[in-house]
């Protein structure tokens, strides 16, 4: 629609996590087709100063002044200000939820036009915070002229969405396909000679269930390795665990992985695990970039994610209980010990991201959703 103006709102910036990725990449690929589409974030350094910075001729990203951070949130003082000075120049405001600070900028801005509300997760972890920002997050869920998940189950199954549903639909988070370089995958499965590869990614923390991975290793033939890229607080005791289990060498935990490196460990692993086991984990982005190497998945089925929804068991991958070592150990074995189930998932998993989860898709999606909301 020619003219239209956007202004994704909500997070932080420089990008730390799926949100702020998705959002960054819709600013991305939107301005790429000539809409004009800012972002108004907060600065996720406190106290940095607010600052424009220039993504091309049609965007640019204004990342506000941070005074603190609470319970997971930037507070943003200049959020608000600046929001009312300039909600009027947007067609469309697409906020990504959740983000309490970028809520109360909306709510606090007057603003008229249509609102897009971005449904990427419940809040489940800041218990506390919810009880308080519950008036805001139902206001938030009313001025919505559309809501947007990131899959059909997540939307369907939010205790939050059950009034609104006659205006939920879902846009599936789309990425550029990881590329690798084939001499460094080489160089990587040289180092693992002999050895099936099952590689997993994210912070070592509880909702990821590392712990149910590591003990599943306990079942799995001793030319299997399994490698866990990521930090976190559980570091310690997964390690502890390892040792205790005499699985040192058969259990690598690699700390953190560069950008730089990531892409070696998706073309070298024979299969992706992701061991989460609460819908904290809505989506996995790490499970898109495996698909978009080829390789199978092994996932969970966590109740009211939509984690299960990106793996289609029998498609790209399997999906067993959450909490399951013995399952997860069974499905993995399942797929690396049969060549024709291993070479159709691996089929399966190429054309499901080509098919959903590409970022053009994305992008293009989104574009439709724009165009029929402001034709109202």
């Amino acid at each position: 629609m020619e003219g239209m103006k956007v202004l994704q709102l909500g997070k932080f910036y420089p990008i730390q996590g799926g949100v702020e990725k998705v959002m960054f990449d819709l600013l991305d690929g939107l301005s790429n087709k000539g809409i004009l589409c800012d972002m108004l974030c907060a600065n996720a350094d406190v106290g940095e100063p607010t600052r424009i910075i220039r993504h091309n001729k049609f965007s640019e990203i204004i990342c506000t002044k941070t005074q603190c951070k609470k319970f997971a949130t930037m507070v943003s003082l200049q959020m608000i200000t600046l929001l009312r000075k300039i909600s009027s120049d947007y067609d469309i405001i697409h906020i990504h939820h959740p983000d309490p600070m970028a809520a109360l900028a909306l709510f606090l801005s007057g603003y008229k036009g249509k609102v897009v509300l971005h449904w990427h997760s419940d809040i489940l972890k800041q218990k506390f915070l919810l009880k308080f920002f519950m008036p805001l997050q139902n206001w938030l869920i009313r001025r919505a002229d559309l809501i947007v998940g990131t899959t059909p189950v997540y939307v369907a199954q939010s205790p939050h969405l059950k009034k609104a549903q006659n205006k939920c639909t879902y846009l599936p988070i789309g990425i550029e396909p990881i590329a690798y370089d084939e001499n460094k995958v080489l160089l990587l499965k040289d180092k693992f000679k002999g050895k099936k590869i099952i590689f997993s990614l994210g912070r070592l923390v509880d909702y990821k269930g590392y712990k149910y991975l590591v003990d599943a290793a306990k079942y799995l033939p001793d030319n299997y390795v399994v490698l866990i890229g990521g930090s976190g607080p559980l570091k310690s005791a997964l390690q502890k665990q390892i040792e205790h289990d005499d699985l040192r060498g058969k259990v690598i935990l690699l700390g953190r992985i560069s950008d730089e490196e990531l892409p070696t460990y998706y073309g070298a692993c024979d299969l992706y695990c992701l061991p989460s086991i609460m819908k904290t984990e809505a989506f996995a982005i790490v499970q898109i970039e495996a698909m978009s190497c080829g390789k199978p998945i092994v996932a969970t089925k966590i109740p009211e994610s939509g984690v299960s929804w990106v793996n289609a068991d029998g498609e790209s991958g399997l999906n067993v209980p959450v909490k399951d070592s013995k399952a997860l150990a069974s499905a993995i074995e399942r797929i690396l010990n049969d060549r024709n189930l291993y070479l159709q998932l691996a089929k399966g998993a190429k054309e499901r991201f080509n098919h959903l989860f590409l970022k053009e898709k994305m992008v293009d999606e989104c574009i439709g959703k724009y165009e029929s909301l402001l034709e109202e």
